[in-house]
């Protein structure tokens, strides 16, 4: 079997978790088809290494890891594994087919994790750790071991044990801030301190693995960069537990800008950020704040007078990144209703999206039914038509046939809903509030499921009055959050899509609830 990645000391290596990790932010269900998806956009954007997932979690996971190790080419196809037999080789059954396949194996080591959580002595650790490692790198070429809690590990124990485990087989070493608790200026003396103490570390990659609970995850991942760190895991978007992860964008875009100082290198195809923060937003229903960095809306928008003639004079006096570097079209060509087929075709490969043949009439007509309603389509709305062609839900029991409202200021909303379950029409009518609430109210009458609307949230996707509205909710049933996501000029319209998604997902894992 092939290695992983050959070391070099100008070479940051990204590894990608946003399918492990990422996935493990709350309300985030993603099924097999959207994994793929993600992990080959991942391929497309150059990451040397995609963390598909954790495959004796379950044997959805388990599959979808399986999958992506057989479809996927380019980047190491890696999965995750306690340090015990049943995971290790659940890891390898799942990724043994990938072009470099690789076993990520973890412990804790903090005193705090030892004692109570794995309630196990310093030498229990260090055994079961050698011995996972030697059991991978028998089925492998290519293994990691993370030291959980690494940074709140005590020094001379952590040394001792990545010492072991690198004497055992381990092409990378992984030291994480599990609960992002360290500081830069902390993580250098962390990285140097490991660098003097283990001494055959020069044998294997050193790795880190940054939480962002304090808002450090990219000053962190940065610093141990420049002290010696040559893989960083990170997250598109930065998504992942708690306050997510270091954000494969900022890292990413903060090497490829200042490369001057840092003097390092990625893999990572520029151009692809932009579509590749769209699609897992998408497809997570994790909208994106809109001053995230590199990505967000407001990234590149300047509304201060003295900035904007500054940056119509030079781009450079206000932006240091080009937005065409991440992905950000700069074409000003707006389609119409009167776009033909091969205006379409065009732009959307300008975007990234290279469809032929039925794929590209069925995507077609969608753009000419938004153009009835939505009189400049702008990229963004190119965008998320396709995202919502390309990764719509496939073949749904409950569809919205129509709906009518009624409402006003002194007056409750009334809403009738009308809507195909498996192709048999079923309409009811609601009263509320407004004019939300009584739809949903009509919709759970029709599709009586005991779920609980937990969060709603709307956004425009362009500016003006026509703007398309996307909305995303998140319903929750026997402890399980379902996401659901619609997009319409009619934000009842869009409400009405988003809830409907969700139940569909919901009778797609519990299909003993359909009628």
């Amino acid at each position: 079997m092939r290695s992983g990645i050959e070391k070099n000391d100008q070479r940051i290596f990204i590894f990608d978790t946003t399918l492990r990790d990422g996935e493990q932010s709350p309300g985030v269900n993603l099924n097999s088809e959207e994994k793929l998806a993600i992990a080959q956009q991942l391929a497309r954007l150059g990451v040397d290494i995609i963390e598909a997932g954790f495959p004796i979690s379950s044997m959805g996971d388990f599959k979808s890891v399986q999958r992506i190790a057989r479809e996927v080419k380019g980047p190491v196809i890696a999965g995750l594994a306690r340090t015990n037999e049943r995971d290790i080789r659940a890891v390898f059954d799942a990724v043994k087919e990938a072009e470099k396949p690789r076993i990520h194996t973890f412990i804790a080591t903090s005193e705090i994790h030892m004692q109570k959580k794995l309630q196990k002595t310093r030498e229990e650790v260090k055994e079961m750790a050698v011995k996972a490692v030697r059991l991978a790198k028998s089925l492998v070429d290519d293994v990691e071991f993370s030291a959980e809690d690494a940074f709140r590990s005590e020094m001379p124990f952590l040394c001792e044990i990545l010492t072991a485990v690198i004497e055992a087989g381990a092409t990378v070493v992984n030291v994480p801030d599990t609960v992002g608790y360290a500081t830069p200026f902390e993580f250098a003396e962390f990285i140097k301190k490991i660098k003097q103490g283990v001494p055959n570390i020069d044998k294997a990659i050193l790795s880190v693995h940054c939480h962002n609970d304090l808002g450090m995850a990219v000053a962190n991942s940065l610093s141990a960069v420049l002290n010696g760190a040559r893989q960083v895991e990170v997250a598109v978007n930065g998504i992942g537990e708690r306050a997510g992860n270091a954000s494969l964008e900022e890292i990413v875009m903060a090497l490829y800008t200042r490369r001057n100082y840092l003097k390092f290198d990625t893999g990572i195809n520029t151009q692809e950020i932009y579509r590749t923060s769209r699609m897992v937003s998408t497809l997570t229903g994790m909208m994106i704040q809109p001053n995230k960095a590199v990505v967000g809306k407001n990234a590149f928008a300047h509304e201060a007078g003295i900035h904007q003639d500054g940056v119509l004079k030079e781009r450079e006096t206000y932006e240091i990144m080009n937005p065409e570097m991440v992905g950000i079209s700069s074409n000003k060509l707006v389609l119409g209703k009167h776009s033909g087929r091969h205006a379409f075709k065009l732009q959307l490969q300008e975007l990234g999206y290279n469809l032929e043949g039925e794929a590209l009439d069925k995507a077609f007509d969608e753009f000419k039914q938004l153009t009835d309603r939505k009189k400049e389509i702008l990229d963004e709305d190119l965008i998320m038509l396709m995202d919502s062609f390309l990764f719509g839900s496939g073949e749904d029991v409950y569809v919205l046939d129509h709906f009518q409202l009624s409402s006003g200021t002194n007056i409750s909303s009334t809403v009738t809903v009308g809507i195909k379950t498996n192709g048999v029409m079923a309409e009811e009518a609601a009263c509320a509030d407004g004019p939300i609430e009584a739809t949903y109210k009509a919709i759970e009458k029709i599709i009586n499921l005991p779920v609980k609307l937990d969060s709603y949230s709307i956004s425009a996707v362009t500016g003006g009055k026509d703007a398309q509205g996307e909305v995303v909710v998140r319903v929750s049933l026997d402890d399980r959050t379902f996401m659901g996501r619609g997009l319409s000029v009619d934000i009842i319209e869009a409400s009405a899509k988003a809830y409907i998604n969700a139940l569909n997902k919901i009778v797609r894992t519990y299909p003993e609830l359909v009628p």
